[in-house]
């Protein structure tokens, strides 16, 4: 086996994964970590990774960034890109930045009804 090239350097790319319950939470969709985990556990969650759509029915399933998510509480649908895992359960203004709206469909009707 060979050595790479001294002059070509090899870039690792690290893909922070979480829980989906703690993303969640974590993004402020849910108070409590409890209802966000009931939510995942409901069935009611699908996830697309890789073109690929999934029902999620537990809690402890990993999301990363560049994930959609797809799911409702109450009336309100919601289609959302993942930007970040996150650290922690912080003020909304940095658990909105950990998402996305997955359409321009989604962001017209969002600035229609304000």
């Amino acid at each position: 086996m060979q050595a790479p090239h001294p002059n070509i350097q090899v870039m690792q790319i690290e893909t922070s994964s979480v829980r989906l319950d703690v993303w969640l939470w974590r993004a402020r969709f849910f108070k409590t970590r409890a209802l966000s985990a009931r939510a995942c556990e409901s069935g009611h969650i699908r996830l697309e990774r890789f073109g690929k759509m999934t029902r999620i029915e537990k809690a402890s399933a990993s999301v990363r960034p560049g994930d959609r998510l797809i799911f409702a509480i109450g009336t309100r649908l919601f289609d959302i890109i993942v930007q970040d895992a996150g650290e922690r359960r912080g003020p909304a203004t940095e658990a909105q930045s950990l998402y996305r709206q997955a359409s321009a469909a989604a962001d017209t009707d969002t600035n229609a009804s304000n």
